[in-house]
């Protein structure tokens, strides 16, 4: 049965799905939903109104992580997951730890920002949506942005100390690597996949699949060009494997 990715494409929890299934070669189909209206959808493929979603032979798997643990199961040729049963938990760990610290609070710091230029988020909302995209979300802007803030609990202040932590993660990754190629072993696994992908926004790899703009709005794009020494990696993960 087909593969099919349920998926906003701004989602850095999104691109670490459409990775794996593009690393592994597999044949898929996206679903491009729109902030608001996925609701509808999700509600009927899985317990959360969360994407990403993968729909395969009747199942639905829905969440980055769990989506990279069934493509190993399901498609095990150039597995993600580690073989050593040591370095497959170590490698898990590390994902989950740049979900939560990298991926959250990078999501919270980054649309504190982009939601103050909505000419710019929506058209990263309409990417590869209906004809309609666009003047739909410019008419529910207003309370979208406001939903986004309550549910993600987005304002300057989390926002700032969410960019801490980021910043911290950032560091610890950094450290952890100490000249080292991957996280984990000597080959690429979920664990750089994840870290890639999640600081992608900061440096806006071509192959994410976005219109990136030249410039983010400031004070992001302060922080693109000051952090760039510390992306190299990231960036050069993209680059190798993506």
């Amino acid at each position: 049965m087909a593969l099919v990715l349920y998926q906003f494409p701004i989602s850095h929890f999104c691109e670490k799905a459409r990775w794996a299934l593009d690393y592994k070669g597999l044949d898929y189909t996206t679903k491009n939903l729109l902030p608001g209206l996925h609701v509808k959808t999700t509600k009927k493929l899985a317990a959360r109104s969360s994407v990403p979603i993968l729909e395969h032979d009747g199942r639905s798997v829905q969440g980055s992580e769990q989506i990279i643990t069934y493509l190993d199961e399901h498609f095990p040729e150039k597995k993600l997951t580690p073989v050593n049963s040591h370095d497959a938990q170590f490698a898990l760990e590390w994902e989950r730890y740049l979900d939560r610290e990298i991926g959250v609070h990078l999501r919270r710091y980054v649309y504190h920002t982009l939601l103050q230029h909505p000419d710019l988020v929506i058209g990263f909302f309409a990417t590869g949506g209906p004809f309609w995209a666009k003047p739909f979300l410019k008419v529910v802007f207003p309370k979208l942005s406001r939903t986004m803030r309550k549910l993600m609990d987005i304002n300057e202040a989390t926002a700032a100390k969410s960019r801490q932590s980021m910043l911290m993660a950032l560091e610890r990754l950094n450290d952890a690597l100490d000249e080292k190629s991957y996280l984990v072993g000597e080959r690429f696994s979920r664990a750089d996949l994840t870290a890639a992908a999640l600081l992608a926004p900061l440096f806006m790899p071509p192959q994410y699949g976005l219109a990136w703009p030249a410039a983010m709005p400031e004070p992001l794009q302060s922080d693109v060009r000051a952090l760039a020494p510390q992306l190299a990696w990231a960036e050069k993960i993209y680059q190798q494997h993506r």
